[in-house]
């Protein structure tokens, strides 16, 4: 707030402006598909996007992605869209520098209880065990029914479930009417995209963004997200500044403290821009 300052019998109005403001370093935590980048099927990242992003940085903020994709699948982005730290894995992966500092994998015992009740009704299934591009699968039901190529598929006959350490991600064809029929699913987080198969997966971006706060001691207040989709939902938090883009589900523009323009709009600039962040 501007001091109003003035005499006692009003002949003189002085107004004192601070040119001295204390600045506040911000950790910005962006989605990519629809939020930095946008265009199907080729996405690009608007030029806009591109020197908001090196005004921030110039400024002294903080800059990482929040993507729910696998630390494996998303790394590659971090040149081409220039960060060097990320929120992976649905918000249970973190890197900081380029340095990949944990994976917190799903819940062993539930996951295994899922793919034992998929097995029982003739579900394919496929699995990530590690930080890889790869899935594993017993057979080649799972890519016959979906015909999918998001990833490189591994047929393994002896595949066993219970000797398997890690599960990061869980691939379960099913038809979206039955999500709801399937008793284990109830006990795992899952997102879907498209009919052919669901995604069993962190959904929770707000537990890596808190861990990347934690690590640096910095206030949660000082976060600010961008997200455009259902799986920014928990992204989207009282405790930080929450910004949807134009082009966001409603839902999520429900949830935002500010609904910026379309990502093809100069949306991300706007919203800086809109907020002071850059001029």
């Amino acid at each position: 707030m501007v001091p109003f300052l003035y005499s006692k019998n009003y002949f003189k109005v002085v107004i004192i402006i601070s040119t001295n403001e204390k600045f506040v370093k911000k950790y910005f935590f962006f989605d990519i598909d629809g939020t930095l980048s946008t265009g199907f099927p080729e996405p690009y990242v608007p030029e806009s996007t591109r020197r908001t992003l090196e005004k921030l940085e110039e400024n002294g903020h903080f800059l990482a992605i929040a993507t729910g994709r696998s630390h494996a699948k998303a790394v590659e982005l971090l040149d081409e869209l220039g960060f060097d730290n990320m929120v992976s894995d649905g918000g249970n992966g973190i890197t900081i520098n380029r340095e990949l500092l944990h994976i917190e994998p799903l819940n062993k015992e539930n996951c295994i209880a899922l793919l034992k009740e998929a097995d029982s009704r003739n579900i394919p299934w496929g699995i990530s065990i590690d930080n890889s591009k790869t899935r594993y699968t017993r057979n080649n039901d799972f890519v016959n029914v979906t015909e999918d190529v998001y990833m490189e598929t591994i047929v393994d006959p002896d595949l066993d479930i219970e000797k398997i350490d890690t599960y990061y991600k869980l691939y379960i064809a099913c038809k979206p009417e039955e999500d709801d029929t399937l008793v284990a699913l109830k006990n795992l987080p899952f997102v879907r995209f498209h009919d052919a198969y669901l995604f069993v997966e962190p959904d929770d971006k707000s537990v890596g963004i808190k861990a990347v706060m934690d690590y640096f001691g910095a206030p949660y207040k000082d976060v600010v997200v961008f997200g455009d989709q259902k799986n920014d939902l928990k992204m989207f938090r009282d405790e930080w500044t929450s910004i949807a883009m134009g082009n966001a589900i409603d839902e999520l523009k429900e949830k935002a403290d500010f609904v910026t323009k379309n990502a093809d709009d100069d949306g991300i600039e706007y919203a800086c821009k809109h907020f002071g962040w850059i001029d």
